[in-house]
């Protein structure tokens, strides 16, 4: 009887300890479990136990994308957390500051401020006090690369928007990609995690260039991808995937080149079979899949995809740095340029839109519509997108069609 009392304490006692042990490695809080438990598995096991633990990105950076993800997209709920476990795994206050400025610029003053809120709850549980600039030297920015990226925005930017175009010029890369209260490198992290969150792969090839100039390598580019998926959302980071596989492309034929003197050529075969995309719900009214996505490798600017809108599907409004070229393979389509009338486009027909022009074009109420649409990245933006196209400003083709 001893033997089996002793038996049944011991196996309590390993019971116990497993018990305790399970919960220590718990993250997700414990509603998380009552209410989907399936969330607490993937939160606990995978996100905190795999990737938070892979080595191809340090545990500082990834506390450096994540936090910039949560502060891009205005997760405050969020921030309180990811910023203690930055602090504990090595970003210093002046840094997480510094991130907080930096993604101002680049996610809006509405989410900087309100993360300034939640970060300083945690300063101040830490007893963290008030933060001062730092008295370092200026970073120096790349002459040549600054040179062209000035004359690009003087060119395309200042002719519509002289304030912006100043603005971009002497505020954010005249002074904030200068202060060194955040390296190089780490600003551009900090982007290219914002802009992936936010939506916009358009402004990617610029910045991964540029972090990869500043001493981010490809793994640890394509690692900040992945640990974004988790905070932003799979559709995000995907559509950073094929951005960032170009500028890996275009940056190894570069290399090549100068080793060999001679560029790599190779053609590109996009087959008709791939699997087609949903156009992004931020971007399209109505159902759209677009196929056939290519990009031509530097110094090609060229890039385009097939898109195909059932009837009553379009575009949002946008512009295009260099324009756009429509080719309409079937259907019946419209196209409207803001403040013109909506005109009527079908099979062989041709369509350019100038250069920030703004636009939109998709299917007729009755009928769908496919396109190839072909258009050049100017310093890596190939569209800026604007607001949905209403029911009012569509219903107008109505009238013609």
């Amino acid at each position: 009887m001893k033997n089996i009392a002793a038996s049944i304490a011991m196996s309590a006692l390993a019971a116990t300890g497993a018990q305790a042990q399970e919960e220590r490695r718990r993250v997700a809080p414990p509603a998380v479990y009552d209410v989907a438990p399936g969330l607490g598995h993937f939160t606990d096991d995978v996100l905190f136990g795999e990737v938070w633990e892979r080595t191809e990105l340090k545990p500082r950076d990834r506390s450096l994308v994540t936090v910039s993800v949560i502060v891009s997209t205005g997760k405050t709920a969020q921030i309180a957390g990811h910023v203690g476990r930055a602090l504990d795994n090595g970003v210093t206050p002046e840094e997480i500051g510094e991130l907080i400025t930096h993604l101002a610029f680049y996610s809006g003053w509405p989410n900087a401020i309100s993360a300034v809120a939640e970060t300083k709850k945690v300063f101040d549980e830490r007893n963290i006090g008030a933060i001062a600039s730092s008295g370092a030297d200026r970073l120096e920015l790349q002459a040549v690369a600054e040179a062209a990226r000035s004359a690009s925005v003087n060119a395309t930017v200042a002719p519509t928007a002289a304030a912006l175009a100043d603005l971009t010029n002497r505020v954010l890369f005249g002074d904030l990609w200068q202060r060194p209260d955040l390296s190089a490198r780490d600003r551009s992290l900090v982007t290219m995690s914002a802009l992936i969150a936010i939506g916009q792969p358009e402004q990617l090839p610029f910045h991964a260039n540029r972090a990869m100039d500043n001493g981010l390598s490809s793994a640890e580019a394509s690692e900040a991808v992945t640990q974004t998926a988790f905070y932003a959302g799979w559709p995000r980071a995907m559509s950073a995937v094929p951005v960032l596989q170009r500028v890996f492309e275009s940056r190894k034929a570069a290399a090549h080149a100068t080793k060999t003197g001679e560029p790599a050529v190779h053609l590109q075969i996009t087959r008709a079979n791939a699997t087609p995309a949903a156009g992004p719900a931020d971007y399209f009214t109505g159902e759209v899949q677009v196929s056939g996505h290519y990009r031509g490798n530097e110094p090609a600017r060229i890039s385009g995809a097939t898109v195909a809108f059932t009837a009553g599907a379009r575009t949002a409004w946008h512009t295009h740095p260099l324009g756009q070229t429509l080719f309409i393979v079937s259907g019946k389509g419209w196209v409207q340029k803001d403040g013109g009338p909506v005109e009527v486009v079908g099979p062989g027909d041709v369509v350019w839109i100038p250069p920030m022009v703004k636009h939109w074009h998709g299917a007729s109420a009755s009928e769908p519509m496919t396109h190839f649409a072909v258009a050049e990245a100017l310093d890596g933006n190939v569209v800026t997108w604007m607001d949905k196209v209403s029911d009012n400003d569509y219903g107008l083709g109505l009238r013609i069609d």
